[in-house]
């Protein structure tokens, strides 16, 4: 079933609460293993799991995943966090986590942005 344009928004804004919170930080159970983002948060469909038990397109961050990678092991680190494009997986490769993290931040907000107008939008046409 397909989130609601308010659920997306929500679980956008659990991402950017957890973010904000450390939440990408080490974790207590494995302190030696730097968490994924998106893959080891609560919103992740298939965290704690070592095998995926769900597609990654019933996720509410698929429609940002680029087309061409869509068949990657975690797609969502392929989003373009940056006008550029930068991303996940490209911004890692430079170890600078504070980075990462600030990029990811801002494309958040300026994303739950975007939908909110859009939900107000749609609200405002159904009354």
């Amino acid at each position: 079933m397909a989130a609601s344009l308010k659920e997306i928004i929500d679980q956008l804004k659990l991402q950017r609460d957890i973010l904000k919170d450390g939440g990408y930080g080490r974790s207590v159970r494995t302190p030696w293993k730097e968490e994924k983002i998106f893959r080891d948060s609560i919103t992740c469909l298939n965290v704690g799991e070592h095998v995926k038990k769900h597609p990654c397109s019933e996720c509410v961050l698929w429609d940002w995943v680029p087309e061409d990678h869509r068949y990657k092991d975690i797609p969502c680190h392929f989003i373009p966090l940056t006008p550029e494009g930068a991303n996940i997986a490209d911004m890692e490769v430079s170890g600078n986590r504070d980075a990462v993290e600030r990029a990811l931040g801002v494309w958040l907000d300026s994303t739950i942005e975007q939908l909110e107008a859009k939900l107000a939008r749609l609200t405002a046409a159904h009354v």
